[in-house]
């Protein structure tokens, strides 16, 4: 089971059993209303390449909450990704959105959902952290602080438990073709990516 999958497990948990709001720094975790952010982290990013970024975001209320984008001002363009395989071929593409189930978690892990962040203003390494703004259809924006962490490649299209990402509601892109895909270096690849 990876981190990411604990933490969901452990936010679904937390959000029935207690009202305590847990402080960022001493978690790492955010909360803004019915919503908390566990572990935002990202891997290092390598020149002139994009990195991701992974969180749990616990939705503790009675109404679904719909992530529709985020921005850092220490990168370019972040969009909101997913990862469908077809055999042994992993295929990256946008979503427009994703959603967090009333009571539930959206859980953005390697080989599943997740955030593509471009052109970062320099390079990150373990370590370092930035912030990052992600912005909801009912809660608004909600800045969270993304820690720069070696992210195991172990977890990496490990969907065992997790089930079906099309319940958590991914829009998809429809017009996924028109995007520059010149400066992505994205698309099919292979199970063991690093940057997904």
């Amino acid at each position: 089971m990876s981190i990411f999958k604990s933490l969901a497990a452990a936010a679904i948990g937390l959000s029935l059993i207690t009202p305590t709001v847990l402080t960022p720094a001493a978690a790492h975790e955010t909360t803004s209303g019915d919503l908390t952010i566990f572990h935002a982290a990202a891997r290092p990013n390598l020149p002139n390449r994009p990195t991701a970024a992974y969180m749990v975001i616990s939705n503790g209320g009675d109404t679904m909450e719909v992530l529709l984008s985020a921005t850092s001002p220490s990168f370019e363009t972040i969009e909101l990704h997913t990862v469908e395989k077809d055999g042994d071929v992993m295929t990256m593409m946008p979503v427009e959105t994703i959603e967090v189930p009333a009571g539930g978690s959206a859980v953005l892990e390697p080989g599943s959902f997740h955030l593509m962040l471009f052109g970062a203003e320099k390079p990150f390494k373990v370590g370092d952290s930035y912030p990052l703004v992600l912005t909801f259809e009912n809660a608004g924006d909600v800045t969270v602080e993304v820690k720069v962490e070696k992210i195991s490649a172990g977890s990496h299209g490990d969907h065992g438990g997790h089930g079906d990402h099309s319940k958590q509601g991914a829009k998809k892109d429809d017009d996924h073709g028109s995007h520059d895909h010149g400066t992505h270096n994205h698309g099919s690849q292979k199970d063991d990516s690093s940057n997904d």
